[in-house]
């Protein structure tokens, strides 16, 4: 593997060995070497015999005297090195077509909705380039990246540090379970859809990446067994799980919705920290009314800021230093780009947590019970309304209107109460 290759851009050669690259002038040259090889001009790295004019041992065979950077473990440490084309995998004319259809939908979607989109949007420095940056009624900056060719954690890692420095939210989408990215940044996945679906107005539904609270207490009428023991501890849990696997079960959101509802803040990022591993966090999107009823449960544990290493167990790359090889080893190269790779969407439920008394701020519905305050002659008239004896109106137990309280068929909460409380609606008390 060399350590050293020409760009062509800027006409520089770049040592891999140095954190700067060697060209410290070039602040986001490391980020541009990076990318995706459909992201970027194919011939943007050469082989230094090549350019040169040394004999290429790619060339030589009929290959490709272009290169990629990727990694390499090297004594022990993790390196960056540069390899010759063609990589195991670059991104087809269909991801290309996929990455372009999905920026667009999303543009489209901010717009109808009144809010600001920009394609390709580049920041006042001109250090990072977002592939559609939407503007909330607040202000709020949502950095959407689409990601149908492979990518690094670590390149994940670095362009969310710095559209978080730009006060940017990023909001990676993949289609993959594999991705590199899962986890490594606010993401979302979606299913596997050609160019021309995801450009029409077909629903795209989330299908990772956005999860629900649920809080329970442990009981043997539980539906849901007991996270620590297996069987019923008495005591509460509270957890992240996906639509589908909430009791009861909610519908899946859309694409287009979440475009509107993170510029909006109605669904936030968030981070927890990993249920067997504490180093590691996993990402994702959630309700606001879910986010602050967590942290009123365990309090605001891990911030959704992308610069904190929590989420990154994978080795940092080490620079050694070194002076650049131009020798072409073609032919030594015995990386493989894309190893076969474990799903990392994972449907389990995450962030679980266990606790013996409930706090007070989590509790729906009032501690102390209302009176009912009304005439004899009211409380006739509310029997013969509900069609029970006078002795079973009693208050709803929220707002506290005369309703049918006790006896056969009666109800703790009046109606509109009941409606307001299934959709978590009520005021805290």
């Amino acid at each position: 593997m060399a350590n050293g290759v020409f760009h062509t851009g800027y006409g520089i050669t770049i040592n891999l060995t140095l954190p700067d690259l060697g060209h410290p002038e070039h602040p986001g040259l490391l980020d541009e070497i990076l990318r995706p090889i459909g992201e970027r001009d194919r011939n943007l790295l050469e082989c230094l015999d090549h350019h040169a004019g040394k004999v290429c041992r790619s060339e030589n065979a009929d290959k490709s005297p272009w290169m990629f950077i990727s990694t390499r473990r090297k004594h022990g440490r993790l390196v960056l090195v540069a390899a010759h084309l063609p990589v195991t995998h670059k991104a087809t004319p269909e991801e290309s077509a996929r990455h372009r259809a999905m920026k667009e939908r999303i543009a489209r979607c901010a717009e109808q909705h009144g809010l600001n989109a920009r394609v390709e949007a580049r920041s006042s420095d001109g250090r990072i380039v977002t592939d559609v940056l939407v503007t909330g009624a607040d202000g709020r900056l949502i950095g959407w990246e689409a990601q149908y060719s492979s990518i690094t954690s670590e390149t994940v890692r670095r362009r969310s540090r710095k559209a978080a420095e730009h006060g940017i939210t990023p909001l990676w989408v993949t289609d993959s379970e594999r991705a590199a990215l899962i986890d490594r940044a606010p993401w979302v996945r979606v299913d596997d859809y050609s160019s021309r679906d995801i450009a029409s107005s077909l629903a795209m539904f989330v299908r990772g990446g956005i999860r629900h609270l649920q809080v329970w207490k442990c009981l043997p009428t539980s539906e849901r067994p007991c996270p620590t023991t297996g069987s019923a501890c008495g005591r509460f849990h509270s957890g992240w799980f996906l639509p589908a696997l909430c009791l009861p079960k909610k519908p899946p959101t859309e694409v287009d919705r979440l475009v509107v509802a993170s510029a909006d803040g109605e669904f936030v990022p968030i981070r927890t920290r990993g249920d067997t591993d504490r180093r590691t966090a996993a990402h994702m999107w959630v309700p606001i009314g879910d986010r602050d009823r967590w942290w009123d449960i365990v309090g605001p544990e891990i911030t959704a800021d992308p610069d904190d290493t929590l989420d990154s167990p994978d080795e940092e790359i080490t620079f050694t230093g070194e002076d650049i090889d131009p020798t072409c080893r073609y032919g030594e190269e015995t990386l493989t780009r894309n190893d076969t790779r474990p799903r990392r969407d994972r449907p389990d439920a995450t962030g679980l947590h266990t606790f013996t008394l409930a706090p007070r701020s989590v509790f729906t519905l009032p501690t102390a019970s209302p009176t009912l305050n009304i005439t004899a002659a009211q409380r006739r008239a509310a029997a013969v309304q509900f069609g029970c004896p006078i002795w079973e109106i009693g208050p709803c137990g929220i707002c506290g209107v005369p309703i049918h309280r006790y006896g056969n068929r009666s109800a703790h909460a009046c109606g509109p109460c009941r409606t307001a409380l299934a959709h978590s609606r009520v005021p805290r008390r």
